[in-house]
């Protein structure tokens, strides 16, 4: 079998898993991945954070994102602009959301585009060395690297339940290591940059 291949065979195993969880129960996971790393993300005042709105059975980490912004956060979202490219647009109280691709929601095209200097990271797969699974659109890998080619390095969070972990991921050229892994469970730190 393939990287390729067992990237697929495992996404589609992991988010079955995750789609199987009941809607409370989710909900509560959530809850406990706010507990869990809510005062222990690192965080300077004024600090780009991007998060992401739920889509399909994801985590709910709009508890989380709120928890940052108390901390001095700037928040903003994934927006889809084409089947390449994402941006991080600001996330603001009251501003209207409008359908931003891939099933998602975000501020429309008014909004200020930022750079993240922490990144919440949604995927599909992950294993305890940190690398991750995404959707399979390449959609972070591409926007990660946009950012390291501007001389940034965002501290990057992966978002998952437990069920979503994998004994190994395949590696490929292309694939961004995430710094810390937070799960239901707690917040792992998985390199010696930001644990």
């Amino acid at each position: 079998m393939t990287p390729k291949e067992l990237k697929a065979r495992y996404r589609n195993e992991r988010l079955a898993a995750r789609d199987a969880i009941p809607p409370d129960e989710r909900i509560e996971k959530g809850l406990a991945m706010l507990a869990h790393a809510g005062d222990a993300i690192d965080l300077q005042p004024g600090e780009i954070v991007s998060g992401f709105l739920p889509i399909r059975s994801e985590a709910d980490i709009r508890p989380l994102m709120a928890r940052l912004r108390e901390r001095g956060a700037r928040l903003c979202v994934p927006v889809i602009l084409d089947k390449l490219t994402i941006v991080f647009r600001e996330l603001v109280p009251g501003v209207p959301l409008v359908p931003s691709g891939f099933g998602t929601a975000g501020p429309g095209p008014e909004a200020a585009v930022l750079d993240p200097e922490v990144m919440l990271v949604p995927l599909s797969a992950f294993d305890s060395t940190g690398h991750r699974i995404g959707y399979g659109a390449g959609h972070y890998d591409r926007a990660i690297d946009r950012l390291h080619q501007k001389g940034l390095n965002p501290r990057l969070i992966g978002i998952a339940f437990d069920c979503q972990e994998v004994p190994s991921v395949p590696a490929e050229p292309h694939d961004v290591r995430l710094d810390a892994i937070l799960t239901e469970s707690g917040l792992n730190f998985v390199s010696v940059e930001i644990g």
